[in-house]
């Protein structure tokens, strides 16, 4: 019955049975939809575009379906899959987003309908068709390139913990022989502001990364780090995602700073520059492929070569997608789903496809290569091939020769208007001179000769002329500049060269080349003052908690010595010597004596009290042993306190600074990027110091040597400004100093009109420069040598600090153990002598014990009665012998401790 059954459902037609779809013209097709979160839609048009490639091979063709959501919208995503399964799709394209496409994955597979995503999967378990490299196989390509730049020690820097597999298989590859690994993290929820882990990296001896991460993440993280000033030729970026050939690599070109990266395709495939075109036309653009690089990213490749093999399934498997419900039983699935899904990873597929070789082992794609590619002047160039399980070498090719400049952008003979800012040392100042100078003869400093040296090597002209201290902003409201910046705007100048700072802001008007020098806000502020001797500064070698234990032991020895004397038989001495059986004992160890003898000690003075018994010495050596520790600390450290007087400064950082420590005040120039930098922080301490300035205008300056000068009046001033400028003034006013660290990181550039045509040459000219040592050279020109050997380069010393408890605490105990060890020894030998005692006397043990610790704890008394314990002891024993007959007690008769 059951057979029949099946037989008969398998004969239905297929429109009765609800398989399969119809295109437009009532053709037979098969549908396949895609759901996308690309707000570019090139997604969906690559989707497009393959399917129409795909089915001019295809008897029964493809038929799309697609829908666009908002990024991490799994409501929307969610009601769009449910949309494509009522109209009978046969295999779903995913979204980028990982939690949607999860959240979709899960509904598709309770379907039984086959899921297709191109992103990085950490898991080789997953049931989805996934053509993205497994971490692994990017942690292998990884490796290969590491061995072939034999880095001994590199940074792992990585976006969030699903790139962590990349570095567990890196690590696993290295095994034991792994190289030293500093691993951090830059997506830090500080909403994409990663200049924090930057700094870490610039501070860091290590200069070779690697970078792993989203292609959003990663060309944010490099933008920023040529921000920071880690985009040089000291550094070297190994880019692990594989979308490095769509990032906007032009600002880097110049900047000899290494990348190199990996990607999966040739920009110049057949399919690729295809695809190129039909982008071109749904935009209405015409635009050339650049050389090395595409637009062209991974996902889109990687949409293309899944409905290659949807294609090549269809081609081999009769499949026809029947309508699904969302809100059905479990039990109704997608037939012929799994079978139609375990096909495509059955398929070898060699041509036709943008990344390559398509071919799987198990879940996982295998079997692709890899091109390695480096940013150089002319773009990306592809250095080497990858290939799975063969060994990997560097096969560069020779060095692109630079097209020769067409006398159209030759600057021979050029003339160029230059504006300085005069006088602004030592940037530009006017030459002290007997003789009346004119032109450009009469000006000196650093940018002065920076641009002779760009001029010698680019052959151009120039006119310098003052521009004023205004630098100049943009606004953003009103679309206007003042200063240099509206001198370029408007035509009246060429370039601006200054202490001129690199901003967003000042970069919307106009243009500046790389940075000729880095730097960052800091506080100029007078050097520290030395303070007045104290009073009592014979008592700052050792810290106020070391005082404090030092007298509880003086005063617990000395009660210990006191305790001790009473219960130790041999300090009960006769006190005239001449009576040969006294009938009175003294303890020479009264609290008065106990306290001489530990002060005696105490100042290495010793005293006339000598301890006898073996408790009283064991403390006593113990003391002294403390004493000399002690007093050979406090002597050596107290010469240097005597000798060498710190520093004390009103204002430590820039926190002193914004709470107004000592009532110091500060300001910055009125204008300019530093003005600007407190304008526009957020940071809470920042705002407070701009409320400060702008409520207290005149603590403003005109000028950086107006705010110099202020500071050297010694008016419990602070100035705020560049770093450079800082060290300029320190090196040459020996009572200025440098507070606390840098605030921000910056560069100074030369400022050129928006879209200048010779920008480039300007910033070649600079590497070059830059390479040569020239720009070094000039520095210390200006800033080391020139007016510079005033003060003495003597290292600022902190001076001695007072020794805390935990540089003493060692001897601290050894004289509580030394302590602890007589009293034992103390009791020991008083509980024998009372035992000895009592045997002589034939009493009872606890009895005489009673009788010896009342005698012990009568402190007034310091001498006992010999005929008292006779009594004592008779009357204990009920003896009716008179106490005349018993003899007297001797240190012959009655022992004692030794």
């Amino acid at each position: 019955m059951h057979f029949w059954l099946i037989c008969i459902i398998l004969l239905w037609p297929n429109e009765v049975r609800g398989y399969g779809s119809m295109n437009s013209y009532g053709e037979q097709s098969i549908r396949i939809g895609l759901i996308s979160d690309d707000p570019t839609e090139r997604i969906q048009q690559t989707f497009e575009h393959a399917i129409s490639v795909v089915n001019s091979d295809l008897s029964i063709p493809l038929q799309g379906d697609s829908a666009n959501v908002d990024y991490g919208n799994s409501v929307h995503a969610f009601g769009e899959l449910c949309r494509l399964m009522q109209n009978g799709v046969g295999a779903v394209f995913g979204p980028s987003a990982r939690h949607t496409a999860a959240h979709l994955f899960s509904a598709c597979d309770a379907k039984d309908l086959p899921f297709i995503y191109a992103h990085l999967s950490s898991s080789q378990q997953t049931d989805g068709f996934n053509l993205h490299p497994h971490a692994e196989d990017i942690a292998h390509v990884l490796y290969d390139i590491i061995q072939q730049f034999e880095w001994s020690r590199f940074i792992f820097c990585y976006e969030s913990s699903e790139y962590l597999t990349i570095l567990d298989h890196l690590v696993a590859l290295y095994g034991i022989k792994s190289p030293l690994i500093k691993v951090m993290r830059y997506d830090l929820n500080l909403n994409g502001n990663y200049k924090a882990v930057l700094r870490r990296i610039r501070k860091s001896e290590d200069s070779r990364i690697v970078v792993v991460g989203s292609t959003e993440g990663v060309a944010e993280l490099l933008r920023q780090a040529q921000q920071v000033g880690i985009m040089n030729e000291d550094y070297t970026y190994l880019v692990g995602n594989l979308d490095l050939h769509t990032f906007q690599l032009e600002e880097y070109k110049y900047s000899e700073a290494n990348i190199t990266g990996i990607r999966m395709f040739d920009p110049d495939k057949k399919e690729v520059r295809e695809l190129i075109e039909t982008l071109n036309r749904a935009v209405g653009e015409s635009e050339p492929l650049d050389l090395g690089s595409s637009p062209i990213t991974l996902a889109m490749a990687l949409t293309y070569d899944a409905v290659r093999v949807i294609a090549e399934t269809t081609n081999n498997m009769p499949y026809q997608p029947q309508q699904l419900n969302c809100s059905e039983r479990h039990d109704v699935v997608q037939q012929d789903g799994s079978t139609f899904r375990n096909y495509m990873r059955t398929l070898e597929i060699l041509d036709k496809t943008i990344t390559g070789r398509i071919f799987f082992q198990g879940n996982v794609r295998k079997g692709f290569s890899f091109d390695v590619i480096e940013l150089q002047p002319t773009g990306l160039i592809k250095v080497g091939t990858w290939e799975e399980g063969q060994d990997f070498e560097f096969n560069r090719p020779p060095q692109v020769q630079e097209l020769l400049d067409n006398e159209e952008n030759s600057l021979v003979n050029k003339t160029f208007k230059v504006l300085i800012s005069v006088p602004n040392k030592p940037y530009a100042s006017l030459v002290e001179s007997i003789n009346s100078l004119i032109g450009n003869s009469q000006y000196e400093g650093y940018g002065i000769d920076l641009i002779k040296e760009l001029a010698d090597k680019l052959g151009f002209n120039f006119t310098f002329h003052n521009g004023g201290n205004d630098y100049g902003f943009f606004n953003k409201t009103t679309n206007q500049t003042t200063g240099m910046l509206k001198e370029i705007v408007e035509g009246r100048a060429d370039l601006a060269i200054t202490d001129l700072t690199i901003t967003s802001e000042r970069e919307e008007a106009i243009d500046f080349s790389i940075p000729f020098m880095n730097l960052g806000i800091a506080i100029l502020y007078v050097k520290p003052q030395k303070a007045e001797p104290a009073l009592f500064s014979f008592m700052d070698p050792f810290s106020k908690e070391v005082w404090l234990y030092l007298g509880i032991a003086y005063l617990g020895v000395s009660l210990c010595l006191f305790v001790l004397g009473r219960l130790s038989p041999s300090e009960w001495d006769n006190p005239y010597p001449c009576i040969e059986e006294p009938e009175e004992l003294e303890n020479q160890f009264t609290i008065n004596n106990s306290m001489w003898f530990t002060t005696g000690a105490l100042l290495q003075q010793g005293s006339e009290i000598a301890p006898k018994a073996l408790s009283t010495r064991t403390i006593s050596s113990i003391w002294w042993f403390f004493t000399l520790i002690m007093v050979s600390s406090y002597t050596a450290n107290l010469a240097a306190f005597l000798t060498i007087e710190n520093p004390s400064s009103s204002i430590d950082s820039v926190e002193d600074l914004a709470e107004n420590k000592d009532d110091v005040q500060y300001g910055a120039k009125r204008t300019g990027s530093t003005r600007n930098f407190f304008l526009t922080s957020e940071e809470p301490i920042y705002m407070k110091m701009n409320a400060y300035m702008t409520q207290n205008k005149d603590m403003l300056t005109e000028t950086n040597l107006e705010g110099v000068d202020k500071v050297k009046a010694g008016t419990k001033y602070a100035f705020l400004m560049e770093s450079t400028s800082i060290e300029f003034n320190t090196v040459r006013e020996c009572n200025l100093k440098k507070i606390g660290d840098a605030l921000d990181e910056k560069g100074y550039g030369i400022a050129m009109p928006k879209n200048w045509p010779y920008r480039d040459k300007f910033n070649r000219a600079l590497l070059e420069l830059q390479e040569q040592g020239v720009l070094a050279r000039l520095k210390n020109k200006w800033w080391n040598e020139i007016g510079a050997g005033v003060c003495d380069a003597k290292s600022e010393d902190d001076g001695p600090s007072e020794l805390e408890m935990q540089n003493l605490s060692g001897i601290y105990l050894v004289l509580i153990v030394g302590s602890i060890l007589s009293f034992v020894l103390s009791f020991f030998y008083w509980c024998l002598f009372v035992f000895k005692r009592a045997k002589f006397y034939d009493v009872p043990f606890c009895d005489a014990l009673a009788e010896e610790f009342k005698i012990v704890i009568s402190f007034a008394e310091n001498e006992r009665a010999l005929k008292s314990a006779q009594s004592v002891y008779s009357r204990s024993r009920n003896s009716s012998q008179s106490i005349e007959s018993l003899k007297t007690d001797s240190e012959d008769q009655v022992p004692e401790e030794e």
